[in-house]
């Protein structure tokens, strides 16, 4: 059984205090490598190293910085087999999502945020005739980088790459759950030859080594993806110490469709935003909002592709739903669903695990079947609630202001879909649904050179482009007096 280390100052280091904690594979329940509990003794010796490399690094040239990262995208590419497999084991996501979207998306985080500095500008103001203002935007420092554990490589990269390409050090924390591709992106960076103390890696729990990160008076810069309550935690011990900090929180997405939709191509993708990786995934669209007149019909056509969808072992390649997380995240969802019934739901497919194993392997996985429910009030919990989990509700409506009514009417702001022909429509509803992005006929279409963010309690802050850049680096003005003598005073 592996025994996971952490990643400090170019090395691989056990816990200091010898804790571990137990990894389980989601699609057996069975353990199969144990994860570092780490402490504050741990964080501060990362926290150490990335402040003695900090300088080094900070005036390393661009070109050479971004040269190191586009050897790591190459290597992270190169070992793509090596990473959805270690991926799919940890999440439990079958290996073809892991191959064909984590791992590339996860190269791409590197390939585009190595050369983005190299292309930054820099803004200048000429003061009349008496100076020249200009703007310099340096490294911060050391940057704290927590992630979560359904996209756990794709997500640690997308704040690894702009922290690192712009100068800053930085200490990562992933979640204790999902901990193998943060070790092969430990191994992959040494073998780049990244220098000694710029990435470092410390495993554990978020009440542990993830509040010791936050909590660390060395660490100016805070970057968090995962829960609410978790974010608000952090918001709350960052304030004091007047930290910049980022926050991507959950989502309640709506996913909405108007009669005139193209409907083959908004059942296919509602499908997709959906379902895929069981649900687990903030940008999920799980409440259908479908306009009255091709209600029936779309719902019909949605179960049946909810129940064609395979559910197998993560492992095998025609696999398209794989295991939740955990034992306690299943129990949560089918929670849920037991909600819904008493509640007068009505359940069309799915609506908890299967009925027997999916497979002799798999006998002790944590697997919920796609479920698909209407006939909840639109105040419901499971219209409200984030179950990150593959749950969708579908819901009626008859105009575009009732719609926006139904769209924003939960807690969150992260991402909204609509579906429609009418382009004045797309407008009209992008300007009033209450989202940080809005896909229109389509989902999950993303372009790294975009602000990418949530609003209300999905988040606050931008990265992605140039966001990251500046979220990265701090401002700092230069005035520059003309002598008195220069002509024309």
């Amino acid at each position: 059984m592996e025994q996971i280390s952490n990643f400090i100052d170019g090395e691989f280091v056990a816990p200091r205090s010898g804790r571990r904690l137990d990894n389980v594979e989601p699609a057996t329940g069975a353990v199969y490598s144990t994860v570092p509990d780490s402490g504050d003794d741990d964080v501060a010796a990362a926290v150490e190293a990335a402040k003695r490399a900090f300088p080094g690094w900070s005036r390393t040239p661009v070109e050479e910085r971004a040269r190191l990262l586009l050897d790591v995208a190459a290597r992270i590419e190169a070992a793509t087999e090596e990473l959805a497999r270690a991926e799919s084991v940890d999440t439990g996501k079958p290996i073809g999502l892991a191959r064909a979207v984590d791992i590339p998306r996860a190269v791409s985080n590197f390939r585009f945020f190595a050369t983005a500095p190299v292309h930054a500008r820099s803004e200048s103001h000429a003061t009349d005739d008496r100076a020249l203002n200009y703007t310099l935007r340096r490294p911060r420092g050391v940057a704290g980088l927590i992630s979560p554990w359904n996209l756990p490589l794709y997500l640690l990269t997308w704040k690894i790459a702009p922290a690192i390409a712009t100068g800053n050090t930085a200490v990562a924390k992933p979640s204790e759950l999902t901990p193998m591709t943060a070790l092969l992106l430990a191994r992959i960076v040494r073998e780049a030859g990244l220098p000694k103390g710029v990435l470092n890696i410390v495993h554990g729990r978020g009440a542990g080594a993830g509040s010791s990160l936050v909590r660390h008076p060395d660490v100016p810069t805070l970057s968090f993806t995962g829960g609410t309550v978790t974010g608000s935690a952090i918001a709350t011990a960052a304030a004091p110490l007047f930290k910049k900090v980022a926050l991507e929180m959950g989502g309640k997405n709506p996913n909405i469709v108007f009669a005139d939709a193209p409907l083959d191509a908004a059942v296919a993708t509602s499908l997709k935003a959906a379902f895929q990786n069981q649900g687990e995934i903030c940008l999920s669209g799980s409440r259908l909002y479908v306009e009255a007149p091709i209600f029936d019909a779309f719902t019909a056509r949605f179960v049946e592709g909810a129940k064609r969808l395979r559910l197998g072992d993560p492992l095998e390649p025609a696999t398209e739903q794989g295991a939740l997380i955990s034992a306690a995240h299943r129990d949560k969802v089918v929670g849920y669903l037991d909600l819904a019934r008493k509640d007068g739901g009505k359940i069309h497919c799915g609506g908890g695990p299967p009925a027997k194993p999916v497979s002799e392997r798999c006998r002790g996985g944590f697997f919920v079947e796609p479920t698909v429910i209407t006939g909840l009030p639109p105040g419901h919990r499971l219209n409200r609630e984030e179950i990150f989990g593959p749950v969708v509700t579908l819901t009626p409506f008859a105009t575009e202001d009732e719609v926006v009514g139904l769209a924003n009417g939960t807690d969150y702001g992260l991402a909204a879909s609509l579906w429609t022909g009418d382009l004045g429509r797309a407008h009209r509803m992008a300007e009033r649904i209450a989202s940080g992005i809005v896909w229109i006929n389509c989902w999950m279409l993303r372009d790294l050179r975009t602000p990418f963010g949530g609003m209300k309690r999905s988040g606050v802050g931008r990265e992605g482009g140039e966001e990251a850049l500046r979220f990265f680096t701090e401002p700092k003005n230069v005035c520059i007096a003309y002598p008195h003598d220069s002509p024309g005073r």
